[in-house]
This record gives structure tokens, C-alpha cells and sequence, in this order.
């Protein structure tokens, strides 16, 4: 059962990101004193779809994987979100990150509503072909459902420009004409759009920059230090590097590397690419991703996955500012008690919405048939990132609350007024 509203997440389900997700929404929906009926049309996804995906192996033997795909909210357009496969893949993370995509739309004011995908299955153990044949069947399961103007899918953990293109392939074939604006993140060559690879982490630059400015913190030389060092952390790292960021710490999946003269970002990155490990690297200390998160620094962005910030950890973080490049990865716990020692965090569904704002970018560009350069999505890029912050902020301010309850009654706040206008049809 869900908790009622306003009610604390109890600490042994700390780490639900779906409760969390509730328990966020129902205080920044007490504070916006929403209609009752609101409330409980908004706290739930619209449609959770289940699907059993047959594949056949490499070897001949049929394997059946589990897929989801939820759809949270259509009030304010067609949902939204990535598919991710992992064997950690959960109905609960499915809904709450459906959710969030909602409510990060809205804060950034692009008309999408919220949906997320994903798979249970693990890509490191797979073959391309077995990967195209399950993204494939999963993609045909879903073709009543998906389409550019119900719910436009994208990559997320484990997922790439190649799956979205066979997604893109296998619903053209269906519908018998090509149909490029019914995912994003493809290759330019498909329809993709320029500057979408990086335009998450440049978004937590900007994001990042706006934060300094407010706290008076020296952007040129500050202390960053970012979690995970996959297209999020690893493009953020280069990008805040490049802006005269020190960056002094950096993880993958299996230790984080640390040196608080600063790091050589562009080489590391070329080194894991080159070893798939950060492992060996010369002239810096090896520390454990639990430590990398308890070193100090001005900046500290953790861009791996949900639940690496809890009431564990939180009083030995020690940052100025918490910058969200994941998705949940502050649990509803450790909120409270970074807030009580001033931690200026950047929730993420404000810091890491420079992807989906692409995305929309390039669904626009997909419709229109006319493409922008790289220049010009970047621009546009920051101008949102740079306006949704400072409303955000504004917002956080007028109502004295931290940002992330701003962020949440902000989006809240812009959804139901389109729930309420349109009407529920019940």
C-alpha cells in the first residue's frame, strides 16, 4: 500500500524509489494545497503495461524476459522516457522513474508527460544479434502503445543510438512507412539530433554554473567530484573540466580515481575507453565509490544511479552543492538531513533534464523534416536549463523551500492546471 499523503517513507523502504518518488510529490502537493481530486489522479500512473518477450539465443534455446513499460501522464502531451535493461529492472523503478520524467518535463515546461521502459536482462552477457532480436519483439509488443504521439521512447542505462534505431526500424515496419519521430536518441544519419550525446551533461554544467553564481562560489577552480563516467558523468566531468571546473574525483562501476591538484579528464576518459576500467591508472589515488562520495568538494555530482546518497551516508557528504546527474540518487531520508546542513541540492529532475530537453529538440526536428546545428541546439539548450533553474530558484524563495520541493511544486503546479483545463474523463 502506498503511504498516505504527506506520510515519511519508514526507513527499511528507504530505498523504493517509488515511495520515495510519492512521499516527495505528496508534501509538494500539500504545500500547493492541491484539489483532494487532483491529488489522487496525479499520484498514479496512467497505464503500466507488462510484457513477456520471447528471444530466441545464439544457441537455439527460446528465453522469455520480462519488459515493462509505464506510462505515467498525458495531460500536457505524449508521455516521454527512456528503456533501460539491467537485471536489476524493477516494476517499482519503472514507475517511479516514469513519474519523475513527468514531473521533469514539466519543470523545464516541454510538452511532454512522463513514461519509462525496461527490461529485465543482462546486455554484458548478450550478443548484438540476441540484444537487435530482443529489442525487436519488446518494440512490437509495445506498437499500440508507442508513437509520436502517445509515448516517444529513448535510450537510457544499457540502451544506445543502435537499439533506438532497431525500435525505430521494427515500428516502421508495422506502421508500413517510417516513422522517425517515435523514439530519440538516434544517429544523426536517422534523424537524430546534433548535440544529443552530450546535452545531459551539459545541462549540469549549466545548471552547475547557476548554482556558483547563486552561492557565490568561483566557478574557476572549484572542487568537483562525479560519480559514474558513462555518457552522464563522463560528459559532464569533460564539459565542467573544459569551463575551468577542477574535477578531482571520477568513478566507473568499480572505484573512483582521485587527485585534489585536479584530473586530466579527457585523458582518463580516453584510458576507459581504451581498458573498459578505471583500474591502473597512473599518478592518482584508488578509492571505492562509497568513499569518492564522502571526499570533500564544492561540487559533488553523483551521475550513476539511484539510492548512492542515503541516511547512511549523508552526514559524511561534504559538498556545497549536490548536483543530481542520475535519477534518484538521493533517497527521501537523506533529503532532510542534507537540508539541515545547508546542502545546496539540485534535484534531478531540474539538473538532468538537459537529455530529455534534446530530445524534444529532436522529436520537433523529426516532425518538421528540418534539422538544427549543433551550435544552435546548445544554445537553446542552455537557455532552458538557465530559465528553468532561476524559476526554480524564484519559486524555492517565494514559498521557502529547498529546491527540490520547488522543482516538485512547480511541476505539480503546471500539470494539474492542464489536468484541470482539459477535464477528467471518468
Amino acid at each position: 500500500m502506498l503511504p498516505l499523503v504527506d506520510q515519511e517513507v519508514p526507513e527499511s523502504l528507504e530505498t523504493n524509489p517509488f515511495l520515495a518518488m510519492v512521499s516527495r510529490f505528496d508534501h509538494a502537493a500539500r504545500l500547493l494545497d492541491l484539489d483532494p481530486d487532483l491529488h489522487a489522479f496525479m499520484r498514479h500512473p496512467s497505464r503500466e503495461i507488462t510484457v513477456y518477450v520471447p528471444v530466441r539465443m545464439d544457441d537455439g534455446h527460446l528465453k522469455v524476459f520480462v519488459g515493462y513499460r509505464v506510462q505515467h501522464n498525458f495531460a500536457r502531451g505524449p508521455a516521454k522516457g527512456g528503456v533501460r535493461y539491467s537485471p536489476a529492472v524493477t516494476l517499482d523503478e519503472v514507475r517511479a522513474l516514469a513519474a519523475w520524467m513527468t514531473w521533469k518535463c514539466a519543470v523545464v515546461n516541454i510538452p511532454f508527460g512522463g513514461a519509462k521502459g525496461g527490461i529485465i536482462c543482462d546486455p554484458t552477457k548478450m550478443s548484438k544479434l540476441e540484444l537487435e532480436r530482443l529489442t525487436r519483439r519488446y518494440t512490437a509488443q509495445l506498437f499500440e502503445v508507442i508513437g509520436p504521439e502517445q509515448d516517444v521512447p529513448a535510450p537510457d542505462m544499457n540502451t544506445d543510438e543502435q537499439i533506438m534505431a532497431w525500435m525505430m526500424d521494427t515500428y516502421s515496419m508495422h506502421a508500413r512507412h517510417t516513422v522517425t519521430a517515435v523514439v530519440t536518441g538516434k544517429p544523426v544519419g536517422l534523424g537524430g539530433s546534433a548535440g544529443r550525446q552530450g546535452a545531459t551533461g551539459r545541462g549540469l554544467l549549466f545548471v552547475a554554473q547557476e548554482a556558483c553564481t547563486h552561492l557565490k562560489i568561483p566557478s574557476k577552480g572549484a572542487k568537483v567530484i562525479v560519480q559514474g563516467a558513462g555518457n552522464v558523468g563522463g560528459m559532464s566531468a569533460l564539459f565542467m573540466h573544459q569551463s575551468g571546473f577542477r574535477v578531482v574525483g571520477l568513478s566507473d562501476i568499480h572505484l573512483g580515481l582521485y587527485n585534489d591538484r585536479g584530473l586530466d579528464v579527457p585523458v582518463i576518459l580516453d584510458y576507459l575507453k581504451e581498458n573498459r576500467s578505471l583500474h591502473g591508472f597512473p599518478g592518482v589515488s584508488e578509492v571505492t565509490n562509497e568513499e569518492l562520495l564522502e571526499l570533500p568538494c564544492d561540487i559533488l555530482l553523483p551521475a550513476a544511479t539511484e539510492n548512492q546518497v542515503t541516511s547512511h551516508n549523508a552526514n559524511r557528504i561534504h559538498c556545497s552543492v549536490l548536483c543530481e546527474g542520475a535519477n534518484g540518487p538521493t533517497t527521501a531520508l537523506a533529503d532532510q538531513m542534507l537540508e539541515a546542513r545547508g546542502i545546496f541540492v539540485i534535484p534531478d529532475i531540474l539538473a538532468n533534464a538537459g537529455g530529455v530537453t534534446v530530445s524534444y529538440f529532436e522529436w520537433v526536428q523529426d516532425r518538421m523534416g528540418y534539422f538544427w546545428n549543433e551550435r544552435t541546439v546548445n544554445q537553446r539548450l542552455k537557455q532552458i536549463m538557465v530559465n528553468s533553474f532561476q524559476e526554480v530558484l524564484r519559486y524555492a524563495q517565494t514559498h521557502k523551500v529547498e529546491m527540490r520541493t520547488a522543482s516538485y511544486m512547480l511541476a505539480i503546479d503546471r500539470v494539474a492546471y492542464d489536468t484541470k483545463v482539459r477535464g477528467i474523463y471518468a
